[in-house]
């Protein structure tokens, strides 16, 4: 029970990982806000079903939880939100930013529709939930917050230069927060999930290589991800900050994150034409490949 007594509040928790994290966190003793708009992939149409499921599910458990359906993209609406679940859970000690869409598309076909959609709901959405949380966290002197990023950004994948960036703004968002709140007690840390949802199962297969993935991926359910994601959030890992985790069905990893590998000096200045001559001779060896997640990822999940 890591996180009895507490509360947290999981966004897109009504379905797939977002689930499994809520229902994880309830077993674990946790009050569950659940928020979940029941849109589809791309953000059409709206059902509060999903995240009344859910709650449905919790109480079935013996649990505590409540629905919110609003929109994390919403900076009124997920102060909103926070200030709910203070009010009918009585606190908030825990923030999983898990809300998500997709807008696929290869890069010089892109649309700003196709951009700010997805950039709305990851990236915006994870700093507004985070922010209207962190009044509470600041005046309590203590909470977690748990992001979701994705090896897409970490790595690197076709057709999905809005989700990349997104995902790996989130990871610079995680770390801010974590200097800027360690003060007061508070920690941030990001996950990147490998999972079978209905996000994934919406990219397209084009080719036998996308579809031999695809049926490893099917291997990797939902409910894997979320005992991480309770730990961050317990107690337990308080010297856990700033950091990025992967979970893989059995396998978690810790991802590097961005240093310097090497080093080029001169006593009399760079030019263009010496850069050209000397340092890219020097450096070249060690650039890394330009590769997506699909082709560092080969093994199968274990």
């Amino acid at each position: 029970m890591l996180l009895k007594g507490k509360v947290v509040l999981v966004t897109g928790a009504g379905r797939g990982v977002g689930r499994a994290i809520a229902l994880e966190a309830a077993k674990a003793g946790a009050a569950v806000a659940v928020n979940d708009l029941g849109v589809g992939i791309g953000g059409d149409g709206r059902d509060e079903g999903p995240a009344m499921e859910v709650v449905r599910e919790i109480e079935a458990l013996g649990g505590k939880a409540i629905a919110l359906t609003k929109s994390v993209a919403s900076w009124q609406d997920a102060h909103e939100m926070v200030a709910e679940t203070v009010d009918r859970l009585g606190g908030l000690d825990g923030l999983v930013n898990n809300a998500g869409n997709l807008r696929d598309v290869i890069f010089h076909k892109m649309t700003e529709d196709d951009w700010d959609a997805v950039i709305a709901v990851h990236l915006k959405g994870s700093f507004n939930m985070a922010r209207a949380a962190a009044n509470v966290f600041k005046e309590q002197g203590s909470g977690a917050m748990v992001h979701m990023t994705s090896t897409s950004g970490l790595i690197g994948n076709f057709g999905q230069a809005n989700y990349s960036a997104a995902k790996l703004g989130i990871v610079a968002l995680s770390k801010s927060i974590a200097l800027d709140m360690a003060r007061f007690n508070v920690r941030s840390n990001c996950i990147a999930p490998f999972a079978w949802t209905r996000m994934i199962d919406s990219i397209p297969i084009t080719s036998p290589e996308q579809a031999r993935r695809v049926e490893k991926l099917k291997k990797l359910v939902p409910e894997k991800v979320a005992p991480a994601v309770v730990a961050l959030l317990s107690d337990a890992a308080v010297k856990v900050n700033a950091q990025i985790l992967g979970v893989r069905n059995n396998e978690i990893y810790l991802f590097s994150q961005h240093r310097p590998i090497k080093t080029a000096h001169t006593a009399d200045g760079w030019t263009p034409e010496t850069i050209v001559e000397r340092v890219i001779p020097q450096f070249e060896n060690d650039f890394l490949a330009m590769i997506r997640s699909p082709e560092l990822f080969i093994w199968d999940p274990v």
